[in-house]
């Protein structure tokens, strides 16, 4: 920790600050798959990349830091990250999940970790009462969204927390969508926090990374193990990028947050809008949870529109804002869950949960506000029925 007190400086100074032998400001790229070493067994604390490298040990010294944890560790993906952690777990293990989740942590469970005896339950994780009920001797872990996606769902962490620490089992959450510039599940009392780093903490839409952050130094034994026997380590290049994306965190998360505000009651207003979802509207679900566990609600929002619209057009009617997977970069982009990212969960599960095929993700970027909001106002316009 350096000489500051608040995050905003930490996203710059945290972690491994610059480079002691030349001064250099910004950690250099290690490029090198191995290290010489002075003579057998001693070397200077590196021996080969996958088990250690400088640049990435800086990034996961700096994420460590800015949630709070024990330990991070920096993964070639977030799907990468999420095996990771899934790893710790054996057969004839249960993991809780959110009733609405990435379909890609649906799928990892559902047809690979599956093939190991390792099963899921998807539950309503935003009632606490229920969800205890639901904690039977199998169930080992509670993996949490929140928000989650698609339908930004709070879900209380410090309640799933104790919950976790009753039963005596891990607390898993994915705060790809919050970032710890607005969320720190850690101090929560969470065990584990993992990011899709592509996202948000990239935040340019140019390079894949996952990272996980642990509150204890037995899970990080466990992490770090399971990353070095399996290998899914960001490379050097990568993980310099991450860090300087970092650095600008807090001013990009700002602006992202001020722009969606301003969408989100533009959307709340439209008469042709039927349900917006975004936690940082006053009676939206989980308000009054977000507000005490979070600094704002984000910056990404889902909605429908009424019957009188067609859903293709209002996509090809968009020109700003683009139809693209992902999230969290500087442009704003708009998906279709039910075809894209959440394509990979059953029809009639994304039915039960409230994933619609009228559902519309949008991820507000940081351009001129008048720019995202006149796109999305002339693409509501025109995809109307009887607009032509």
């Amino acid at each position: 920790m350096g000489t500051y007190n608040h995050i905003e400086s930490a996203l710059i100074h945290g972690g491994i600050y610059g480079d002691e032998k030349t001064g250099a400001v910004n950690t250099p790229i290690y490029q090198t798959s191995t290290y010489m070493q002075e003579s057998l067994g001693k070397h200077k604390g590196y021996e080969y990349s996958r088990t250690g490298n400088p640049t990435r040990d800086a990034l996961e010294s700096l994420i460590a830091e800015l949630e709070g944890g024990k330990a991070g560790f920096a993964f070639a993906s977030g799907m990468a990250a999420i095996a990771a952690v899934l790893s710790l777990f054996k057969i004839g293990d249960t993991v809780i999940i959110s009733s609405n989740v990435y379909g890609g942590t649906f799928r990892i469970l559902d047809k690979v970790f599956s093939h190991f005896g390792i099963s899921y339950r998807i539950e309503d994780t935003a009632d606490l009462n229920m969800l205890e009920t639901k904690i039977t001797p199998d169930v080992k872990a509670l993996l949490i969204e929140s928000p989650a996606n698609p339908l930004l769902t709070v879900t209380d962490l410090a309640g799933v927390a104790r919950l976790a620490k009753k039963h005596g089992i891990i607390s898993i959450v994915d705060n790809t969508f919050m970032t710890p510039y607005l969320q720190r599940p850690i101090e929560l009392g969470i065990d584990i926090v993992v990011h899709s780093a592509t996202k948000y903490l990239g935040g340019h839409s140019d390079l894949i990374a996952g990272l996980v952050v642990v509150n204890s130094t037995g899970l990080a034994e466990q992490i770090h193990f399971i990353q070095n026997a399996t290998g899914g380590i960001l490379q050097p290049f990568d993980s310099f990028l991450l860090i300087r994306s970092i650095k600008t965190l807090g001013v990009r998360m700002d602006r992202h947050v001020e722009n969606a505000v301003a969408v989100a009651d533009f959307l709340k207003s439209h008469e042709s809008v039927k349900q917006v979802y975004y936690p940082g509207l006053p009676k939206s679900q989980g308000y009054d949870v977000n507000q005490k566990q979070a600094k704002n609600g984000g910056a990404m929002i889902s909605f429908e529109l009424t019957e009188g619209h067609d859903i293709r057009t209002f996509f090809s009617e968009l020109h700003l804002v683009a139809l693209a997977e992902s999230l969290g970069g500087v442009e704003s982009l708009v998906c279709h869950p039910a075809s894209m990212t959440h394509a990979s969960i059953p029809k009639e599960i994304r039915e039960k949960v409230g994933i619609t095929d009228g559902l519309i993700r949008l991820s507000v970027g940081i351009e001129n506000i008048d720019d995202i909001l006149n796109d999305l106002k002339n693409a509501i316009q025109n995809s109307r029925r009887n607009s032509k």
